[in-house]
């Protein structure tokens, strides 16, 4: 299998609920407005607490700093598993579920941190810029690795990572084991053909920034009433455009313009997390998708900036509830 290093400069950032009116008019130019800005990675992820905004230099630029945005001080490097040519989503398991064995878990143990974002395309694997050479070290045995630059894919050894760091030597901490909390919303994984964007932009427009009713307005934690979750993401990577929502937001969307799988299928999300998880803690995702791709279940994981984020198969959620119960002492909430 390939394993390419994306030629983006990623920045996690995140707006307040708060202060979205002041930037609402970068967002819009970011999402509708893409031949105005040279920002070819955007991803806007909603939840109870803030938006989540990961986006290339370009992108930041259009961002002004302010006291209702925050940014994780790292530049990260987006990866993505190739297997036959084809991008990792291609193989019957999809999402994190097939490179959790491979990248996800050997990289934690590494005590890479990484931030993940599925999207109905791929799955991309963010890795702070300075970690490089040790995902290098520790994947080049498992995969051929490229960086892409200017368009070509150049062959990546460990030897070519600038780097006084080799294997991590840290002795092995045994993660947090995060409370998990299981809204009642079912969600779908779909996509949209770019030159239909503004046939969608009203709608899009609303459900982004202007749908929050009072109560979803004040800053929510997972607490055991929570019966739904408000979550949405926007990505327009590449010029491919990725969405997730749940089906009462679909259902504000004309049918005829979002695609999904063939089979339809409806996903249910398992949010990682009771107070916000951090950037440096090592094994999170790890920690849900090894017992998942054990079980053999699709995954899409998607992190933000407070919290992470699984969805899972719908026909699957009694499993994977008995597996987390089984993983915690607790129960998991459902």
């Amino acid at each position: 299998m390939d394993l390419h290093i994306l030629d983006h400069r990623l920045r996690v950032t995140s707006i307040s609920k708060s202060g979205l009116v002041h930037f609402t008019h970068p967002l819009i130019k970011l999402i509708f407005l893409r031949n105005r800005t040279r920002c070819k990675f955007f991803s806007l992820t909603e939840t109870p607490e803030n938006y989540t905004v990961v986006l290339d230099e370009e992108g930041f630029k259009e961002l002004q700093s302010s006291e209702h945005l925050q940014v994780e001080g790292s530049i990260w490097l987006p990866l993505n598993v190739v297997s036959n040519g084809n991008a990792s989503s291609s193989s019957q398991a999809v999402g994190v579920t097939k490179i959790a064995k491979s990248v996800i878990a050997p990289l934690a143990q590494q005590h890479v941190s990484v931030f993940m974002l599925s999207t109905y395309q791929t799955d991309f694997i963010l890795v702070r810029e300075k970690d490089l050479s040790i995902v290098v070290s520790t994947l080049e045995e498992e995969f051929n690795i490229y960086k892409e630059s200017g368009g070509e894919s150049v062959p990546v050894h460990c030897q070519d990572v600038s780097s006084s760091l080799q294997k991590n030597g840290k002795e092995a901490i045994q993660p947090t084991v995060h409370p998990v909390l299981i809204p009642q919303n079912q969600f779908c994984v779909m996509s949209l053909d770019p030159d239909t964007l503004p046939s969608i932009a009203t709608t899009l427009i609303d459900v982004l920034f202007y749908s929050s009713s009072p109560k979803e307005d004040t800053p929510s934690s997972p607490s055991q009433d929570m019966d739904c979750i408000k979550f949405f993401s926007f990505s327009l990577i590449d010029g491919y455009i990725s969405l997730v929502m749940d089906t009462e937001a679909q259902r504000q969307f004309p049918a005829d313009l979002l695609f999904t799988s063939s089979s339809g299928e409806l996903w249910r999300m398992v949010r990682i997390g009771g107070q916000p998880l951090g950037f440096d803690e090592c094994g999170i995702v790890a920690q849900i998708s090894q017992p998942l791709a054990d079980g053999d279940i699709s995954a899409y994981y998607i992190s933000t900036f407070s919290f992470d984020h699984a969805l899972v198969p719908e026909e699957d959620i009694v499993s994977v509830t008995d597996m987390l119960q089984h993983q915690r002492k607790e129960p998991a909430t459902t």
